[in-house]
């Protein structure tokens, strides 16, 4: 479970909790069948991995993947065979000897991992463990980290402001906003079927484009009115809601098409593999992606046609998801 939301929206608070660091105002935490919110952490049977690694710098890698271990009073032999598996699974197998001063920061954060894993807790705590690498070891570690944590089977509950990260590592994901889980779900359906504007708004970048839409007439029921476009939409009695639609779901048209809407390029960005483009549209600012092929002028106008079964609405006054 991975907790994804803006900083100061909660997601460490709430982790915390879980581990018995913070005290709920209200609520219950169960782990495993087993209410815990009154045990002190030690009794919890979690691990966490945090933000800023936290090794020990006077203990070889072995003593530090151990430390939790040996805290436990744990047979010796049991704590090779666990130390030297966790290494494995982390690559770090020949590091055993090594203090943190010989460490790179990847390595540090695989060594925090590993000794999260010995332990094998119920539930894996899991503080944006990769913020601190560079881009190039993000990935790499984020690819690894997926793999080990399927591997060992373990609850893991994971928290990041990083969309991408959330996405490619989730297997569900709980969008967090102003101290609230508003929407938890699949990755994909989440990307979706976001259930509230700031959801469509937040995951991914660019996010969702958002256009007022104006209900055609009274007596034509689920006909909106969009750039002076015609698109069936919902039945709801109100006479404006939010037309929305990812960059990578409109075409570039003919003039004559339709249900194309004019859009004026204001910024040409190529991106490698595609290229965003920023338009203006009535004075709102709207987004496509287009192969990369595609080079269109600044200040050229194009029509873009949504792909009818990828447009979501959303109520303007509730900012909900409309079906």
């Amino acid at each position: 479970m991975v907790l994804l939301g803006a900083s100061g929206c909660g997601k460490t608070t709430l982790l915390r909790i879980i581990a018995g660091l913070e005290s709920p105002s209200g609520g219950e935490v169960w782990i495993g069948g087993k209410r815990v919110d009154h045990l002190p952490p030690r009794e919890r049977g979690i691990a966490m991995v945090f933000q800023n690694y936290a090794v020990f710098p006077h203990l070889t890698v072995f003593e530090n993947i151990a430390f939790g271990l040996r805290m436990s009073k744990i047979d010796s032999a049991i704590i090779d065979e666990r130390v030297k598996r966790t290494a494995e699974l982390m690559h770090i197998e020949s590091l055993l000897d090594r203090y943190s001063g010989q460490l790179s920061g990847g390595q540090r954060q695989r060594v925090a991992v590993a000794r999260a894993l010995a332990m094998e807790p119920d539930v894996i705590l899991m503080d944006e463990p990769l913020s601190n690498l560079d881009a190039l070891l993000r990935l790499e570690m984020r690819a690894e980290l997926k793999g080990v944590l399927e591997n060992s089977n373990t609850t893991t509950i994971y928290v990041t402001h990083d969309q991408v990260e959330a996405m490619s590592l989730a297997d569900r994901i709980s969008v967090m906003h102003k101290g609230e889980i508003i929407q938890s779900a699949e990755p994909v359906e989440v990307y979706r079927n976001p259930a509230t504007h700031f959801v469509g708004s937040f995951i991914d970048n660019p996010p969702m484009n958002f256009i007022t839409a104006h209900r055609k007439s009274d007596s034509e029921e689920g006909k909106w009115l969009v750039m002076g476009k015609t698109f069936d939409g919902p039945t709801i009695n109100t006479p404006e809601v939010k037309f929305a639609i990812r960059p990578e779901d409109l075409a570039i048209v003919s003039a004559s098409d339709e249900t194309g809407f004019a859009a004026t390029v204001r910024v040409v960005e190529p991106l490698g593999a595609h290229t965003l483009v920023t338009c203006n549209v009535d004075g709102t600012l709207f987004r496509v992606i287009v192969d990369s092929s595609v080079r269109p002028e600044s200040g050229e106008v194009l029509y873009l046609k949504p792909v009818a079964d990828r447009i979501r609405w959303f109520d303007s006054a509730t900012q909900l998801a409309i079906a």
